[in-house]
């Protein structure tokens, strides 16, 4: 087994490779100049004649010299003014969070490495350590002496970055596991020659990327060199700097084999076991509630519940949730909620796009309102939307439903327009089934009070789920249909939602929440940075609004209420219980367009399709 000093000569001797490449470009920049000077001291000391082919030489060389003195000095300007990609992070400074970096310091001492300068937490599953000090070798302070010297040739440590769903999933003993070897790694870190080694290619790529970004004649040519020449040095140290940073890990994990070596691996078990819960609390339960305005600000305290029904499901995470009696690592922070809610807001952007503060269209929801106020209210405006392109189909377009003895179907021309949106908050009574026609002005002119249970009603010209059901199972092509305009409508809205964003600045520093936003993260365009899920098919939002407005006319006429799955997202409760097997009713009806197998799950569960629903 090697030793942690090997892996350190090891990445001690890539990383002089790479400072060799550094050298060797700063050669070739000042070979014209050298000829140059031997060309004019040869002159001047009379070993070179005076002829006209000697100084045409001398003034060839000296201009090309002048060229290639100013490109250098071009391209070591923009590689060390430009500042490397920081990754997306709330700082935690050491008053908020005593304990944790007391748990890292001793960790660090035990593993005789410097200690992280700070520590940040990230919406990710991952830890590491970043450098986020951009100007090293600068001009010294005021003042002398071998210790001002000495700590100005010492590289400041790194930044430990730690995955927020850490600290709410761990323990205190496996965080400590976990983040041995990831400590370790501030051994090498402070080696010279690899932090120099680091800082070039930190600063190759970051002038790299500012060459991208460079827009207008007089900046794009000039920089447009920069980054061609800043990829080629790229290209020459890849390997170099690969075989480098895979010597410094090995060295670090080495060095953390003597700290809680039996832990690590169950600590990577938990590792991999919360991956998979934050991924589907992400993508099932705050995606939905982030393309509606609302950001749940507890996704950290969520991930725990999403882990804990992940390991009651699933057989292969059995008992893990046993081992919540103890110390969760999230203790180690004095206030755990604001820094969740710091957490959650830069989830949000990095995952979605949200504004960097929240606004009256951007505003937090907890976990006990997410049932109400984002389930709810999210099948009612895709319900909305689905009656909407309806309602704005050409007359030629669909099939008219077919009149039946009791009410024959109302002429789309001289029916009255009826507006269902509604701008005043919902109260209780809102939540019961709601007839949007007075008694004498329903179809067929009688109340439905009077009207024998047994008789079949008409579908009404208003927001129905039999009016969707008729419309999709009369004509193969109303599906495509619908489905392409539900597809226009939901661009047209993303559109119109970027542009406000854009209109509000997204600036890519977040003061308010002590957001940590690195110059070079952003992405072209703007934010998210990571989207979470491909654009959606015109039939997966057709699908979509379909099993929306099931929900409603369930909730509306069969007293069925809106719940949360913690890791399918947004649920139908039935007499407390979740019903999800309409998902394949559903399909038949958008796919096939048949409409008999969810027909007969709605008469099972007791919906009544012909009754209007309440649309937000």
């Amino acid at each position: 087994m090697a030793s942690p000093e090997t892996g350190v000569l090891a990445a001690r001797a890539r990383a002089l490779a790479v400072l060799r490449i550094r050298s060797t470009a700063l050669a070739v920049a000042l070979l014209p100049a050298a000829v140059a000077v031997v060309l004019f001291a040869g002159r001047a000391s009379g070993h070179f004649g005076a002829g006209a082919g000697w100084d045409l030489a001398r003034w060839i060389a000296g201009s090309l010299a002048v060229l290639s003195l100013l490109l250098a000095t071009l391209v070591a300007l923009v590689v060390a003014r430009a500042r490397p990609a920081l990754s997306p992070s709330v700082p935690i400074s050491e008053k908020s969070a005593p304990d944790l970096y007391r748990l890292v310091r001793d960790l660090a001492d035990r593993l005789d490495v410097p200690a992280p300068s700070a520590i940040a937490l990230t919406p990710d599953c991952d830890s590491w350590l970043e450098d986020r000090t951009h100007r090293a070798h600068g001009p010294p302070r005021r003042g002398t002496g071998a210790a001002r010297g000495a700590a100005r040739r010492t590289p400041e440590a790194p930044v430990l970055v730690i995955g927020s769903p850490f600290l709410w999933w761990m323990r205190v003993a496996e965080l400590r596991a976990l983040l041995a070897p990831v400590v370790a790694g501030t051994g090498p870190s402070a080696h010279p020659d690899i932090a120099a080694a680091r800082r070039f290619i930190r600063g190759l790529d970051a002038a790299v990327a500012v060459a991208a970004r460079a827009r207008g004649p007089l900046r794009a040519l000039p920089l447009r060199f920069v980054g061609r020449v800043a990829r080629l040095l790229l290209r020459a140290g890849r390997e170099h700097a690969t075989i480098m940073e895979r010597a410094v890990a090995a060295a670090a994990s080495e060095r953390a084999q003597t700290v809680d070596y039996g832990l690590r691996i169950v600590a990577q078990e938990q590792v991999g076991l919360a991956y998979a819960g934050w991924d589907r609390l992400l993508t099932r339960v705050a995606l939905p509630a982030w393309r509606m305005g609302r950001w749940p600000s507890r996704l950290d305290a969520g991930v725990v519940s999403a882990l804990t029904e992940l390991s009651r499901r699933d057989r292969l995470a059995n008992g893990f949730a046993s081992r919540l009696g103890e110390r969760p690592a999230c203790d180690l922070l004095e206030e755990p909620g604001a820094i969740d809610r710091a957490a959650s807001l830069l989830a949000a952007r990095l995952f979605h796009g949200g504004p960097a503060e929240p606004g009256p269209d951007w505003s937090p929801v907890g976990w006990g309102q997410y049932p109400e106020e984002v389930v709810d209210r999210k099948w009612r405006l895709e319900a909305a939307r689905l009656h909407r392109v309806l309602d704005n189909l050409p007359a030629t377009a669909l099939p008219a439903a077919p009149p039946t003895p009791a009410a024959p179907a109302p002429d789309p021309a001289s029916a009255p327009h009826l507006s269902y949106a509604r701008s005043s908050p919902r109260t209780p009574a809102d939540r019961s089934p709601v007839d949007h026609h007075p008694a004498g002005d329903r179809p067929g002119g009688a109340p439905s009070a009077g009207r024998p249970d047994d008789r079949p009603a008409a579908p009404a010209p208003g927001p129905t789920l039999a009016r969707v059901i008729d419309r999709l199972a009369q004509d193969e092509r109303a599906g495509d249909l619908v489905a392409a305009r539900l597809g226009a409508e939901v661009e047209r809205e993303e559109r119109e939602e970027a542009a406000r964003q854009a209109a509000r600045g997204g600036s890519a520093q977040d003061d308010t929440v002590g957001v940590a936003w690195g110059d070079g993260m952003v992405a072209e365009g703007g934010l998210p940075l990571f989207p979470l899920q491909p654009p959606r098919t015109g039939r997966e939002l057709l699908a979509d609004h379909v099993t929306a407005m099931v929900c409603c006319a369930a909730v509306d006429t069969a007293g069925a209420a809106p719940g949360l799955d913690w890791l399918d997202g947004p649920a139908l409760l039935v007499d407390g219980a979740r019903r999800a097997d309409f998902g394949r009713p559903v399909l038949s009806l958008v796919d096939d367009g048949d409409a008999e197998p969810l027909r007969g799950w709605l008469t099972t569960v007791g919906v009544r399709p012909e009754k209007p629903v309440r649309l937000v």
